[in-house]
């Protein structure tokens, strides 16, 4: 899919699965750092659309899950994450070790993860170095969201009030692999969370900031004034 832009130097390249799976790339000098990696079969064209925007710099994951490090060991570029994502992202297991899929209602649903995941992840990343809780990327400041994954991060720019948030919020369905009717989102479903009620203290934390913008690692970003309110119902969904 085409590169859209979100915001100032922000750029959105949707693909894989109904185009559900995102990956960010933020203007950075000459060249963009990527955020978040995406699925396997995105490599190509993560390649080509990081080469369109100048080349890339480095990779920063917004945490190490099977749909978010898929192109990161094809692309040659030094792969950053939070400090606690560091030994999931070098594992060699697609299905992260706390998921309990067991509590996914729809038995076929339960079923076909571990192939999807399997066929979403490119394998382990070599991590380059790591980035925590107030570091600066390309004029992003780095948020630790603990919950759907002990490392997980996000982007924060406080001069347009734009978030990148990778899996802080959801607005899938992703217990009937769907999209949630417009204009709603969740906080992930508990079996794909390694702490869930951290989760949800992670997405009011992100509420609070009350962004304009929220780039999520799933589906089209949210816009708009009232996003608080919006996230903050997103905390009570399960």
């Amino acid at each position: 899919m085409a590169l859209e832009r979100v915001a100032d130097g922000v750029w959105l390249l949707r693909g894989d699965l109904r185009g559900a799976m995102n990956v960010y790339f933020i203007e950075d000098g000459d060249g963009v750092v990527q955020f978040d990696a995406g699925t396997k079969s995105m490599r190509k064209k993560t390649a080509a659309a990081a080469q369109e925007l100048g080349g890339l710099k480095r990779i920063v994951l917004g945490h190490a899950h099977a749909d978010h490090r898929g192109t990161a060991p094809f692309l040659g570029a030094p792969v950053f994450c939070h400090p606690d994502e560091v030994d999931d992202a070098g594992s060699a297991k697609a299905v992260t070790p706390y998921f309990n899929l067991s509590l996914l209602e729809v038995a076929p649903v339960r079923w076909i993860y571990p192939m999807l995941l399997k066929r979403w992840d490119g394998g382990p990343v070599k991590v380059a170095g790591t980035v925590a809780e107030g570091d600066e990327v390309a004029g992003f400041r780095v948020l630790h969201f603990p919950g759907h994954a002990p490392g997980l991060i996000g982007l924060w720019r406080e001069s347009d009030r734009v978030a990148l948030v990778s899996d802080v919020v959801y607005l899938v369905d992703s217990a009937r692999l769907k999209a949630l009717p417009e204009g709603e989102a969740s906080v992930p479903h508990p079996a794909f969370n390694w702490n869930h009620q951290e989760a949800k203290r992670s997405l009011r934390r992100l509420a609070e900031l009350e962004p304009l913008v929220v780039g999520t690692g799933h589906d089209q970003p949210l816009r708009g004034e009232g996003l608080r309110a919006t996230l903050e119902a997103a905390a009570e969904k399960y």
